[in-house]
């Protein structure tokens, strides 16, 4: 099929309101032929990947060695059977206990994020007896049944999913007075914050704001939840971002990179303080896909290639080269380009305009590089380079960057 049939057909048959938006912002991509961190549209045009699904294509699109662990997964395994004990995924729920922070111990497998999200609920819940959930003004954490009460009301009220019982309590980002005033009654099971929050456009926390919550929470014997869907797998420059913040949280949500972008993958890392309900009633949760055989082999060897001293070595390089790239950038568009949210990898161009972001991001395009801006603040471009990229394609981005800001400057004279 052509590419316009495609799109046709995404309006006939899948969402009309998705496709229409990205066609009106001329942004019509519909990807074919992907490879390391580059997408090529329908069209032929290529264009490098720097929003990456989220973080789902840390290592790249279709890495050969995350490729090669599918394939010859297949040759033994298939999804298996969420009931029974398994080979593959008992060796990756002791890969991720002993990788994540903490006394973390027990691995509770979802087939995405957002299933993973309502999993670390519902253990807050049953660790406390407790309802109460508090998470941040302009938080995401998914679009499933619990996760979906926790972000912003954009996503819940559509499908009159608003919290109805006040269960669920939202605060400002780095307010510690607020969330102090919400865990002063001893009756939140649990906090739940992204360590830095990405469909806000990457706002970093406040210098204390993360301790002095977990502190909060330890006081009035509420649990902490880690949502690393997007800053963990070494995207901040260590293994989880929780950890430039010295503790350890109760509950670490991860997915996205786990699956390689290859099978779906999503986990809650659990402490066994919060795992009772595992040796209550281990039929409490059931997912028929999460944890699925073939995708615990695809995680394993992600955590691997995420964790060898040489993809270190490539994030640190890239984090300055791109700190330094990017101060230059806002020096030389200082009248535009008027902040850099920055840590590790994780990364919110703030621009001095209500939708710059959005006018940089289709001007990227245009030049071959794909960025999408904060869904939540359009000022705010989501810059997210791999952690594989490489010196030359570094550069090509910063060049691209630089002349894309200079249309859009150019052109809103």
């Amino acid at each position: 099929m052509d590419k316009q049939a495609v799109l046709d057909d995404c309006r006939r048959y899948w969402n009309p309101a998705k496709t229409d938006f990205w066609v009106a912002a001329g942004t019509d991509l519909v990807i074919d032929r992907r490879e390391g961190y580059a997408l090529y549209d329908a069209s032929g045009k290529r264009l490098i990947d720097l929003h990456l699904n989220g973080g789902t294509f840390n290592l790249g699109h279709r890495h050969p060695e995350v490729v090669q662990a599918l394939i010859e997964g297949a040759d033994h395994f298939d999804i298996g059977n969420h009931h029974f004990p398994s080979i593959a995924r008992a060796r990756l729920a002791r890969e991720l206990a002993e990788c994540t922070p903490g006394d973390l111990q027990y691995v509770l497998f979802g087939a995405g994020g957002g299933e993973a999200i309502d999993l670390a609920l519902k253990t807050a819940r049953h660790a406390t007896g407790r309802r109460k959930i508090v998470s941040i003004i302009k938080g995401y954490h998914g679009h499933t049944g619990l996760a979906v009460q926790t972000g912003d009301p954009r996503f819940s009220d559509i499908f009159l999913s608003q919290d109805l019982q006040g269960d669920f309590v939202k605060v400002p980002f780095s307010d510690i007075d607020a969330m102090a005033a919400a865990l002063a009654g001893g009756d939140a099971a649990a906090v739940i914050m992204e360590t830095i929050p990405a469909t806000y456009g990457f706002p970093m926390p406040a210098e204390g704001y993360l301790e002095e919550t977990c502190a909060l929470c330890r006081k009035h014997g509420s649990l902490y939840i880690a949502d690393e869907v997007q800053t963990g797998l070494m995207r901040t420059g260590r293994m989880w971002g929780i950890e430039h913040h010295g503790f350890d949280p109760d509950i670490l949500v991860t997915g996205k990179g786990l699956s390689g972008g290859i099978y779906p993958m999503a986990a809650a890392v659990v402490s066994a303080r919060c795992a009772g309900w595992l040796h209550e009633d281990g039929f409490a949760h059931m997912s028929t896909f999460g944890g699925a055989e073939l995708g615990c082999v695809v995680a394993s060897k992600v955590l691997e290639i995420t964790q060898r001293p040489e993809t270190r070595e490539n994030v640190a390089m890239l984090i300055d080269r791109f700190r330094i790239g990017l101060e230059k950038l806002r020096q030389r568009h200082a009248d535009y380009f008027v902040g850099i949210r920055q840590r590790g990898l994780v990364m919110g161009l703030e621009f001095d305009h209500p939708e710059g972001a959005m006018h940089v991001s289709r001007h990227l395009y245009d030049k071959g590089v794909w960025a999408i801006f904060s869904t939540l603040d359009p000022r705010i471009l989501q810059f997210k380079p791999g952690l594989l990229v490489g010196t030359a394609l570094c550069d090509e981005i910063l060049e691209t960057l630089n002349a894309a800001i200079e249309e859009t400057r150019n052109a809103q004279k």
